[in-house]
């Protein structure tokens, strides 16, 4: 049998390149960058070949990570209980927390050296217990800072959150502040981390290096709207809802501009593609979780620059109109910091984040302490 062969004077076709996906045509063709909503090691790596830039974790998103890739972590965890033989069970668990965004902002170094810290950035959180205490939360940043050259830290936009972003700022921190899901919390951050960079500056402190975020939590603004529905029996076209974070995050984002912060948008908590394409084109993070990830881009949903299409204002007049913390939400003065805690959206999230704390606290206690009632 022979086997046909390309003649010399026939050059082969040159191969096409392979497709781009959606996530990766909006990196190369817009404003928007695409960051990976987990330190999983599978998830993230899946994000940097489709043009992840920064990935980002949170208590839960451990405890995700740990159920999903255990394998990888069940000698370190014991490592780390024999070798700090006086630590508390609370111990062991941040030092693991800090050990899995070590290694994820590993992975992201390279992107961080070519763009000059401006991106490639690993988020970690700070203890969502502490969301009273600035000293505390301040303290633990600059701390998770330190951990890696791109490392970046997350604090709650609450009272005590907002001093500390200020303070952390300050200190040389690039902040990822979290827990926030209105335009007041956003422009609260901005001006915040516009206070700590201008300290820094004022004492001739370097700050080319700093990229600090801010998060509005869109698709948990959207659940709290449909909570309020129910609750209170407000009867709207429950398809309205679904616009709400959409609608307050395109207003923080023109609000941004015109005051010129040095912060940038971030959106994040996703709960329909519509969160990704309403958004695409704005010079704007998106971090999006895995499965959301594969479902944009397996989507047809076509890949242009939406961010500045205002949402329906029939939409947004509705809701102002029947839902008062839809109003307190997209009002610029719609709430005082000292309102941030009491806010449906961020007791919610904060209780969730916490039980999360307590859960891989849990998972951290079976290694130290295993169940003598079960068989090994």
């Amino acid at each position: 049998m022979t086997i046909a062969s390309a003649s010399p004077s026939q050059p082969r076709a040159a191969a096409a390149p392979p497709a781009r996906s959606p996530l990766q045509q909006m990196v190369a063709t817009t404003r928007t960058d695409y960051w990976n909503d987990s330190c999983s090691i599978q998830e993230l790596t899946y994000g940097l070949e489709h043009g992840a830039v920064g990935a980002t974790t949170n208590p839960q998103i451990v405890v995700m990570v740990l159920k999903k890739e255990g394998h990888l972590w069940h000698d370190r965890i014991r490592q780390i209980i024999a070798e700090n033989p006086t630590w508390s069970e609370d111990e062991i668990t941040w030092q693991l927390v800090a050990e899995m965004a070590v290694r994820g902002a590993g992975l992201l170094l390279p992107v961080f050296e070519k763009h000059r810290g401006k991106k490639g950035r690993l988020s970690i959180q700070t203890n969502p217990q502490n969301y009273r205490n600035a000293e505390a939360i301040a303290q633990q940043a600059v701390y998770f800072s330190s951990l890696a050259l791109n490392m970046q830290v997350k604090a709650p936009v609450t009272r005590a959150g907002l001093q500390a972003i200020e303070e952390a700022t300050y200190r040389g921190v690039s902040i990822n502040a979290t827990v926030s899901f209105t335009v007041p919390q956003m422009l609260a951050v901005g001006e915040a981390v516009e206070r700590g960079l201008r300290r820094r500056e004022a004492e001739g402190l370097d700050i080319a290096y700093m990229a600090p975020v801010c998060t509005m939590m869109i698709g948990r603004l959207d659940d709290w709207m449909q909570v309020l529905v129910k609750r209170d029996g407000i009867d709207i076209d429950p398809a309205y809802t679904a616009w709400a974070g959409i609608a307050a995050f395109k207003k923080a984002y023109a609000l941004y501009h015109q005051r010129g912060y040095r912060v940038r948008p971030l959106a994040a908590a996703y709960r329909h593609l519509g969160h990704w394409a309403e958004l695409i084109g704005g010079d704007i993070v998106q971090t999006m979780p895995y499965e959301w990830a594969l479902k944009a881009n397996a989507s047809d949903i076509p890949v242009v620059e939406r961010m500045q299409n205002p949402v329906d204002p029939r939409i947004v007049e509705t809701l102002y109109a029947k839902i008062p913390d839809f109003r307190r939400a997209y009002d610029e003065d719609g709430m005082t910091p000292e309102e941030f805690d009491g806010y449906g959206a961020t007791v919610r999230t904060l209780r969730g984040f916490i039980a999360a704390v307590h859960e891989l606290t849990g998972i951290v206690r079976d290694y130290m302490l295993p169940d003598p009632d079960v068989k090994r």
